[in-house]
């Protein structure tokens, strides 16, 4: 596969409520860069359906564990203010209440079933999508990503980070990449993920997706992009020594600019020619920064 490096556009910033505005593709309209901030409370502004839930979920989780936490400890501070040896000098003798042993056996399992059930409708909405409209293959690598795109001639390319000391102005430490993975919105993805040696994890927070990617093992995902931008997210699982060093950018795009895209992709791989698997000397092709693949 040949391995190419997508021309960057420049991009002219503003600053917004929900990110940094950037052009993309050379578009005039202004689109969202998502990813945390520093001292950020909260989650990351949600840019799919799935994440949305995601957010709703936890919300619902939010508010039974503050009732449990305010229920628990006004029971202990009664417990301490009623039945300290002071105001209670001579302890009841009662060992069982039946009542009570129901109470605090039915009050959490009814606790569990309000959770287990937008619980178990949620994992059934993330698993898959119903009808995907294009199909993107993810596959890890040590320490880099691979995209493919097998519903339009077969576009593929590798994600690699730019190095600190290559960074523009405007790019993120850590985060930036010099092969983005362009979908366009509005448009139900399925998401192939598999890995070419050890356990890497495909995560994107905005976009609600955190899905391992397994050797010999291809597992299914789905995202539908509401909003242009770029979002950024990080390999999630341990997977050797240059773990920190493999994130994620998708940029999200209108359905027109996706298609250009494509074009100047097929076009970039038909006068680039393929790199050959070895240097002369016998090494493998090292990444930015020094990093053997």
């Amino acid at each position: 596969m040949a391995r190419t490096r997508l021309v960057q556009v420049p991009v002219l910033t503003l600053a917004t409520l929900a990110g940094t505005c950037a052009g993309l593709l050379g578009a005039a309209s202004a689109a969202f860069a998502q990813e945390a901030k520093p001292w950020q409370l909260g989650l990351q502004p949600a840019a799919t359906p799935v994440a949305e839930r995601i957010h709703d979920f936890h919300d619902l989780l939010l508010v039974i564990t503050i009732a449990i936490v305010v229920f628990v400890s006004l029971l202990l501070a009664w417990v301490m203010i009623r039945f300290n040896a002071r105001a209670n000098p001579t302890p009841s003798r009662t060992t069982h209440n039946t009542f009570v042993e129901v109470l605090w056996t039915v009050v959490p399992v009814m606790i569990l079933v309000v959770i287990a059930i937008p619980s178990f409708r949620l994992l059934y909405f993330m698993d898959r999508a119903v009808t995907p409209e294009m199909t993107l293959k993810v596959t890890g690598h040590q320490w880099y990503w691979s995209y493919e795109y097998p519903d339009h001639g077969g576009v593929a390319f590798d994600s690699l980070m730019i190095p600190e000391n290559e960074l523009k102005p405007d790019q993120r430490r850590l985060l930036e990449v010099d092969n983005r993975a362009v979908v366009p919105v509005g448009t139900d993805i399925r998401v192939l993920l598999t890995a070419a040696d050890v356990l890497h994890s495909w995560a994107v927070p905005a976009l609600g997706i955190k899905t391992d990617t397994v050797p010999g093992r291809l597992n299914e995902t789905w995202m539908r992009i509401e909003r242009p931008g770029v979002y950024y997210g990080q390999c999630s699982e341990l997977c050797g020594v240059n773990h920190a060093f493999m994130p994620v950018a998708v940029e999200a795009v209108s359905k027109p600019a996706f298609e250009e895209w494509v074009k100047s992709r097929k076009k970039a791989a038909a006068r680039t020619p393929a790199v050959p698997p070895l240097l002369a000397g016998g090494e493998a092709p090292a990444a930015p920064g020094g990093v053997i693949r």
